[in-house]
């Protein structure tokens, strides 16, 4: 059976920077999102928010469950672009215009990456 759990650290980083970003303390938050401050603090302290909880807090976000959600390990990674674009997206202080813009940005500078990458690798290989 395929376990999956719940990216606790993302999950706390998402909801922080989207706080600070609203000018909410996290009482305020808790309020919001109508659970008691004391789960956001187990949340911070590394420990999984139940069912309910996990749902109030993604939709608050506006983000899909499944940004935060770990399945097995995996050497794959998600497309950079693809997982910041939500992020980017559900900023109120930036233009669609802005968001374009960094994600132009991003996928330039992950192509860069890649490429030193790629070159690096051929390097030491020898050719």
């Amino acid at each position: 059976m395929v376990r999956t759990t719940v990216d606790v650290t993302a999950l706390y980083a998402a909801l922080d920077a989207a706080r600070v970003g609203r000018g909410l303390s996290w009482r305020q938050l808790a309020g919001e999102l109508e659970l008691s401050p004391s789960t956001l603090s187990r949340l911070g302290n590394g420990m999984n928010p139940d069912v309910n909880a996990f749902a109030a807090m993604v939709r608050w976000l506006n983000l899909p469950a499944e940004s935060f959600m770990l399945g097995p390990a995996s050497d794959e990674q998600p497309d950079l672009v693809a997982e910041l674009a939500p992020l980017l997206r559900a900023r109120r202080d930036l233009s669609s215009e802005d968001v374009e813009h960094l994600e132009e940005i991003i996928a330039s500078a992950v192509r860069r990456f890649n490429a030193d990458r790629s070159r690096r690798a051929r390097d030491a290989e020898g050719g």
